[in-house]
């Protein structure tokens, strides 16, 4: 339980005017946030050139299968390597959140979809540890994470590489993570953790030619973090001096 430092108290009255005064600059961040998408969506649309293949619950699958009759396609690269024993902590915190909305998308013309590189078995089995029932498909074997900046090889890392838009430092092969942090949530030495990365992208679906419209990564993704949106509201905010405090919803001991 997080610790209440001592904090300013006030009568109603001056709470609501301070609220009034908080609510200004709740309708100018709403006002910003409404413009930021409007540029998102403005901005051009790339063909996709390329042809992928994914495995899924259906069987082999082209990107344009995934769209499943619809116009646009999200797509949320969870990170979930070939070689992890578990997807990441952190994403799999914010599947949670999407598994709940994703059909409300699919019938607003929208697809939803979670890809990772890890082999469609692996997927299958922690789909039903998870309870998740978005789909969920498999890019073993694909340059789809690579193409799209969230899959990295030894190579790349080695001699640094781009991501989310930005060059990143190389990454030493002999490089350890913390104690407990993620990659050894996930199994894996920090190295071959780091070979995937969070992201989203989107892709629409027009005149039967398929075109990439958006891309984000890192903090770009806190927006689609359910639990963050909450908690940024709670008293005590996101409460993390402490470090990672969350865990795959299926290690939580009982309530």
């Amino acid at each position: 339980m997080a610790t209440v430092m001592a904090h300013p108290t006030a009568r109603r009255e001056e709470w609501l005017r301070q609220r009034r005064e908080l609510l200004k600059a709740e309708k100018e961040l709403t006002r910003q946030s409404d413009e930021v998408a409007r540029l998102r969506q403005a901005l051009p649309w790339v063909r996709v050139e390329k042809e992928y293949e994914f495995d899924t619950d259906e069987g082999p699958a082209s990107l344009k299968d995934l769209f499943r009759g619809r116009s646009q396609l999200i797509v949320y690269h969870l990170m979930f390597g070939p070689d992890y024993k578990a997807p990441c902590p952190s994403c799999s915190m914010i599947a949670d959140g999407f598994n709940g909305f994703w059909v409300h998308l699919a019938h607003h013309d929208v697809m939803l979809w979670a890809i990772s590189r890890a082999p469609l078995e692996k997927l299958q089995e922690r789909k039903a540890r998870m309870g998740w029932t978005f789909p969920w498909a498999s890019s073993f074997g694909s340059d789809f994470n690579f193409d799209y900046g969230v899959g990295f090889t030894e190579a790349q890392q080695s001699a640094g590489y781009e991501y989310n838009f930005q060059e990143q430092k190389p990454i030493a092969p002999n490089a350890e993570g913390a104690p407990g942090g993620f990659a050894a949530m996930c199994g894996v030495n920090l190295p071959t953790f780091l070979r995937e990365m969070p992201g989203m992208s989107a892709f629409v679906l027009d005149d039967g030619e398929i075109y990439h419209t958006y891309s984000t990564y890192a903090r770009g993704l806190d927006g689609l973090w359910g639990a963050y949106q909450w908690l940024d509201r709670a008293p005590l905010g996101r409460n993390e001096e402490g470090g990672v405090w969350w865990k795959r919803h299926d290690e939580y001991g009982a309530l």
